[in-house]
This record gives structure tokens, C-alpha cells and sequence, in this order.
């Protein structure tokens, strides 16, 4: 059954937190759940494509650190403080 991706959301919700504890052993500790979601939605299916449940899991476990960290970068680029950003996506606290 293929339905748009926003209907499939809460039932891949584990599936992207697998995802986030992936990307937190690579040191990015501050990943969140809808970051890995936006990113997927920005880039991998540029809106809102019918998927069946399985392409979904599929696109999620596929994506790549580097593009994951190029969608927040870019995203960074809108933000008026680009330090605080870059700190809070890579964890470190401010002093």
C-alpha cells in the first residue's frame, strides 16, 4: 500500500530514533527525530511522494551522514546567529 510519506510518520517513529542513536555515535548528540524527517522530506523526497512503508524504511536507514550535514548546514545559513546553530547541532555548549 503506498500513501503520501506524512501519513507514515508515526509509524516509522522508531525507525528514525534508530536513526538519531546512528547519527549520536558519530557525534552529533543534539539529532532529533524531526531533523532526520525534515532533512528526508527537503532532500531525499523533495516533498510529499506516495511511498509504501517499506521505501520509507529503506530511505531512512539510507541516509547518508554527509547529506544529512549538508541539509543542516544549509539550514544554518537562515539562521541569524550561525555559531549558536553550528553549536547546538554539534552539541557544545556556548561560554
Amino acid at each position: 500500500m503506498r500513501k503520501p510519506v506524512a501519513a507514515w510518520r508515526n509509524e516509522v517513529t522508531e525507525i528514525l530514533e534508530s536513526k538519531v542513536e546512528e547519527f549520536k555515535m558519530l557525534d552529533y548528540s543534539k539529532v532529533t527525530s524531526d531533523d532526520i524527517w525534515n532533512c528526508l522530506k527537503e532532500k531525499v523526497w523533495k516533498g510529499e511522494p506516495e511511498k509504501s512503508l517499506s521505501e520509507l524504511i529503506q530511505d531512512i536507514y539510507h541516509l547518508p551522514a554527509n547529506l544529512f550535514i549538508t541539509y543542516l548546514t544549509q539550514k544554518t545559513w537562515t539562521d541569524s546567529n550561525l555559531q549558536e546553530s553550528l553549536d547546538a547541532i554539534l552539541g557544545k555548549n556556548s561560554t
